[in-house]
């Protein structure tokens, strides 16, 4: 099933199940738990991400390649950040470049996001995927110079910024993707393919990402895990690094989700 979350004309906030003629129907009940498929047509003012995540779960550094453009050794255990739910952006909605708190060095990285649909804790490789609801992009945009230079070694306050998180445009259901490690994925930065690679060059696949972040800690439904970049970022970007700018438009394309795009701007002042 695909799902997407919406705004009716009312204002009102529902989630449909999206058919393949382009239209969707309201589902009614709880996503994470039992719901079903109404016959009543959805009526979209705004397509909003497809959740409102409960905590944004993040890994660093989890493509081959990628590790290998930045010259960093591969990981040995997956690297976890965290951004908040204040990150969260929908689609089609700007990217703000941080003016407040500049920023000079917005990167873009396209990831596969991963959306936990139960609780879910010491969970085993092999059993992982059973407590996945479903697949969506992402966007884990990064401040570069405060993830690596002004964020006293740690990589959050560079990702945490607001609109630094956009999911979207739709979740696809686990059964529709049962191997989330054979999938391609890009990012297109206005009209150019920037990022064209294969979820299969994840270090550490979402099996093990879900087994390892689940040791001795709850994940509760609505869990967002990124999990990771191919090579092609902005930053490792030859002769000179290719930052975000406004006036950009940026889409992160991933096979079996769809296509996911956001304007960039300056942060209002």
């Amino acid at each position: 099933m695909k799902i997407i979350r919406y705004t009716n004309p009312q204002g009102t906030i529902h989630y449909g199940s999206e058919q393949p003629d382009g239209s969707s129907f309201r589902i009614d009940g709880n996503i994470y738990g039992d719901f079903k498929v109404s016959a009543e047509r959805a009526v979209i003012t705004k397509l909003l991400a497809p959740i409102a995540p409960a905590q944004i779960l993040c890994i660093g550094l989890n493509y081959g390649r990628h590790a290998d453009e930045t010259g960093a050794k591969r990981p040995e255990r997956p690297i976890l950040f965290v951004k908040g739910i204040n990150a969260l952006q929908h689609p089609g909605d700007p990217i703000e470049i941080p003016t407040h708190l500049p920023s000079t060095e917005v990167d873009y990285e396209c990831e596969l996001a991963v959306v936990i649909g139960r609780v879910c804790k010491n969970v085993s490789r092999e059993h992982a995927l059973d407590y996945v609801l479903g697949y969506t992009c992402a966007n884990d945009v990064s401040a570069r110079d405060h993830q690596i230079k002004l964020g006293g070694s740690q990589w959050c306050r560079g990702k945490f910024f607001d609109t630094f998180a956009p999911l979207g445009p739709r979740l696809v259901t686990r059964d529709e993707i049962p191997n989330p490690n054979a999938l391609k994925i890009a990012t297109i930065l206005n009209g150019e393919r920037v990022q064209d690679w294969t979820t299969s060059d994840m270090i550490f696949d979402v099996p093990a990402l879900i087994a390892y972040l689940s040791g001795s800690t709850t994940l509760v439904p609505g869990t967002v895990i990124l999990t990771g970049t191919p090579h092609g970022v902005g930053m490792a970007a030859k002769p000179t690094p290719r930052w975000l700018r406004p006036g950009d438009s940026v889409s992160i394309e991933i096979e079996k989700i769809g296509t996911l795009t956001n304007p960039v701007v300056l942060e209002p002042v």
